[in-house]
């Protein structure tokens, strides 16, 4: 899919994504929902496939302002590996290209090649025609593996 900057961001499906996690043991899911979000909706449950989830914000609540840091927290998350693949999960599968971008740039500025993929669909899907989101597409709707607190 094209970003209005031009620049291109690979997208795959939660099926997709489950999928490559499956195969790569060094690939990471980043949700980059916010807290609350992860607290009240859910998060993605990977332990089956081997894989922890890295939650860092790409924007916080209530402002949903930017985090200045996001790059930096991820690369922390990280510990000093280098994953082959990242993929990004927010809830609808907007705040997750722009979060993959900037980690594909911070990966770049290292000299270092990463694929970071953004995950379509997103953790809760589009809206429907009642405006509810979870039940159309998404990660859950999907029926992949998630837990509530």
């Amino acid at each position: 899919m094209s970003t209005d900057d031009g620049s291109r961001v690979l997208e795959l499906s939660p099926a997709e994504t489950w999928d490559l996690l499956k195969q790569n043991s060094d690939a990471v899911l980043v949700d980059v929902r916010s807290k609350p979000e992860w607290g009240f909706v859910g998060i993605p449950d990977v332990s089956t496939l081997g894989h922890e989830t890295i939650f860092v914000e790409w924007a916080s609540f209530p402002g949903m302002s930017a985090n200045a840091g996001f790059a930096d927290e991820v690369l922390d998350a990280l510990g000093g590996t280098t994953p082959s693949a990242m993929l990004f999960l927010c809830r609808s599968g907007v705040r997750s290209i722009g979060a993959a971008r900037a980690m594909t740039a911070a990966f770049e500025k290292q000299g270092v090649t990463v694929k970071c993929i953004s995950v379509a669909e997103g953790f809760e899907g589009d809206l429907n025609s009642h405006k509810q989101r979870g039940g159309l597409n998404g990660w859950k709707a999907r029926g992949l593996p998630w837990l509530q607190s």
